[in-house]
């Protein structure tokens, strides 16, 4: 084996970036497509509970290193066991990791080349945002190995209406970023060579807010998604008031009448 191939085995699975309030997470498994691996789904476990203790990080964009963002779960590790037990710790893991997205303090935004399919789709469609190079190819295919992709139909369905997310999970076809777009699973698409620099663009606006309405914000979304109109209604009336009563709500209001820039707490 040579010296190069050597520094390749010894790399990090997931690989973290902190610039100017943003935190870069980078599926590091270029060779295995960035598969989900247990182990990487306990690296990313790991680096979010970091993240959402982190005050300085405002912002998370999870991207991925090699010619794909993610193909899902890795297959060959699936198959390593026939127990029960071994498959449903995987499948609660990856729950695990969606929920802890969705929960986390900071906006999560997927940036995604190459192709992303099964819990590697479900991947993009759990974060908050989601910007997508020209050439990125998105699918459920489950399907085509004779397992549905339930999983990944939880933010699938959420993310679009229901005949396109059923039409990806009961054809396993993929769909262009263009239609992605179109269908609401991705934000933006760009030309692949200005992925980062779209992506990270976005981030630096979310950072240019008010870091405590940006996170109020985030979890009031979540919350009154499953409740029902008029829950969700009293209950985002009560949230308001709440941010109405910070100190950034106070000083965004008078920067606004006065025609200044705000001076946000904590930024």
């Amino acid at each position: 084996m040579s010296a190069n191939a050597g520094r390749l085995v010894d790399q990090p699975i997931l690989l973290r970036d902190d610039r100017a309030g943003v935190t870069t997470l980078t599926l590091n498994r270029p060779a295995q497509y960035n598969a989900l691996s247990g182990a990487m789904l306990d690296e990313l476990l790991t680096a979010l509970a970091a993240v959402n203790d982190d005050e300085s990080v405002r912002v998370v964009i999870v991207a991925a290193n090699g010619k794909a963002f993610c193909p899902g779960h890795d297959l060959k590790e699936m198959r390593s066991s026939e127990a029960r037990e071994f498959h449903q710790a995987l499948f609660d893991k990856c729950c695990q990791l969606m929920l802890t997205i969705n929960r986390l303090r900071q906006p999560v935004i997927a940036c995604v080349n190459g192709i992303a399919t099964a819990a590697g789709c479900q991947l993009v469609a759990n974060c908050d945002l989601a910007v997508a190079s020209e050439d990125a190819r998105f699918a459920v295919s489950g399907i085509n190995v004779g397992l549905f992709c339930s999983v990944p139909a939880v933010p699938l369905s959420r993310n679009m209406g229901r005949k396109q997310a059923l039409h990806m999970l009961l054809t396993g076809d993929f769909i262009s970023a263009r239609t992605a777009m179109q269908y609401g699973l991705v934000n933006e698409v760009v030309p692949a060579a200005e992925l980062a620099a779209a992506t990270n663009a976005l981030a630096q606006k979310i950072v240019a807010k008010s870091a405590h309405a940006i996170s109020l914000g985030k979890e009031t979304f979540y919350r009154q998604l499953p409740l029902d109109l008029s829950e969700a209604y009293a209950y985002a009336a009560e949230r308001m008031t709440c941010n109405m009563d910070s100190h950034d709500a106070r000083e965004g209001i008078d920067a606004f009448i006065q025609k200044r820039k705000p001076e946000w707490q904590g930024n």
